[in-house]
């Protein structure tokens, strides 16, 4: 019998229109001998299943279902595509685990802790894991720029805490530029983390649970035309993402290791792509997306494609390892 699948998209974030199109992919890549698929787009104003003409049903947030003339429709699974809350910060996962319904992407806690980049390195940094120099600020707080060059140099980056898909980052260069860049990251989110600029090769690279154990991907190295990975080379083609990363056997060693050390750690399931710097063989690590991008385009697909998994055959890995956890 076929499991009705819920693909929830979309979301509260500057990411919703991002994950429209990965919860899109995801629906056309499923296989339909195993699974009926459902798109659920969520955001702010309303929750709705769309059917194949975009006609939308309003779903029952009590118990999450659906009713489409006259079938009720409740789900055996949740494939989460949404990047940014309530999909990637523990919201949904929350919200799912007190249904008793099976969801693809990592627990409550994890969630919730990854999508905070300066805790998620705060608890790796005892187990090895690198990271750059950092200060923190709150919406609120003090901005003494002399104290923040004296901690982490120029250039540096200024990020908001709790966003994707480089929404809210600037490269600043001088004193001058401080202000304005905390205050974009600050249209963000309420907390912002400012990290030293660290010169190396970015890399990225996926983690799976495949057929029950932890599988790493092919590792991809980014070559952006622009300053940094911002979101124009993310999503506008200014950047180049080669699978396989070309780098020494002992830095993809290295940032395998690591990697998966990060995952098993955290206790992760279904997907992550943690973003790494190497500098002298030695990965530092950035951030981990727990939603990562699901379109034919986006960085972990492809590392499935080049690791020889099919689409359909990733997005169903994350599929039984809910059902099978159930």
């Amino acid at each position: 019998m076929k499991v009705n699948i819920a693909i929830i998209m979309g979301g509260f974030s500057s990411e919703h229109q991002i994950s429209l199109l990965s919860g899109q992919n995801v629906y056309v890549q499923l296989n339909r001998e195993k699974y009926t698929p459902y798109r659920v787009v969520i955001s702010t104003e309303k929750w709705v299943c769309l059917d194949d003409t975009d006609k939308e049903y309003p779903v029952n947030k009590a118990d999450f279902t659906v009713e489409i003339g006259n079938d009720k429709v409740s789900f055996g699974c949740v494939f989460n595509a949404i990047h940014g809350t309530p999909g990637e910060d523990g919201l949904m996962q929350s919200y799912f685990k007190l249904l008793g319904l099976p969801q693809t992407s990592c627990g409550y806690y994890q969630a919730a802790l990854t999508f905070n980049k300066r805790d998620l390195l705060s608890v790796l940094k005892p187990y090895g894991i690198k990271s750059a120099p950092s200060c923190y600020l709150n919406e609120g707080d003090r901005i003494n720029e002399e104290e923040i060059i004296k901690k982490v140099g120029l250039p540096c980056f200024v990020k908001a805490n709790k966003a994707g898909s480089s929404f809210g980052i600037s490269k600043v260069y001088t004193k001058e530029e401080i202000q304005p860049a905390i205050a974009k990251a600050f249209r963000e989110d309420n907390e912002i983390i400012i990290e030293s600029f660290l010169e190396g090769t970015e890399v990225s690279v996926g983690v799976i649970t495949y057929k029950g154990a932890t599988k790493v991907l092919p590792i991809t190295e980014i070559v952006t035309e622009n300053d940094f990975f911002d979101y124009e080379a993310k999503y506008e083609g200014k950047s180049q993402e080669i699978t396989p990363a070309r780098i020494s056997d002992t830095e993809r060693a290295h940032v395998e290791q690591y990697a998966k050390l990060a995952y098993e750690v955290l206790k992760m399931k279904g997907y992550t792509r943690s973003e790494f710097i190497l500098i002298d063989e030695i990965p530092y690590m950035l951030e981990m997306n727990t939603t990562p991008g699901l379109t034919e385009q986006s960085i972990l697909p492809k590392q499935a494609l080049a690791a020889g998994l099919s689409l359909s055959e990733l997005f169903e890995s994350a599929i039984e390892e809910a059902l099978n956890e159930k």
